[in-house]
């Protein structure tokens, strides 16, 4: 159910955007520090500027990832050097020596 309404909001939002863009299908002049100018269609220059800025959010969220993976795995490191051996697990115990001939326990057991 939750996922035919969110292919429904989709698919209005798409269409809202879209007749948007074909109503300000106006030409614009962008002008680049009174050096040079570029004239484009203003849904155009729209939709690169939200390219470039997904762009450079996912390039930065990629160096932050790549980042924090390489403090994990040196902290992993760190750790694995630092860390004793674990201790056996609950209810381990060693195996019992077997009784000598005499019935007295095994020496230093008892």
């Amino acid at each position: 159910m939750m996922s035919v309404v969110r292919w429904l909001v989709g698919a209005a939002l798409f269409l809202a955007l879209l007749f948007l863009s074909l109503d300000n299908a106006e030409v614009v002049t962008l002008r680049f520090f009174r050096v040079a100018t570029w004239q484009a269609p203003l849904v155009f220059v729209v939709f690169v500027t939200f390219v470039a800025g997904v762009a450079i959010g996912l390039a930065a969220g990629a160096l932050r990832n790549t980042r924090l993976k390489r403090q994990l795995k040196r902290m992993r490191r760190e750790a694995a050097r630092e860390t004793p051996p674990a201790p056996a697990p609950h209810g381990a115990t060693p195996a019992k020596a077997p009784p000598s001939p005499d019935g007295q326990p095994p020496f230093g057991i008892g």
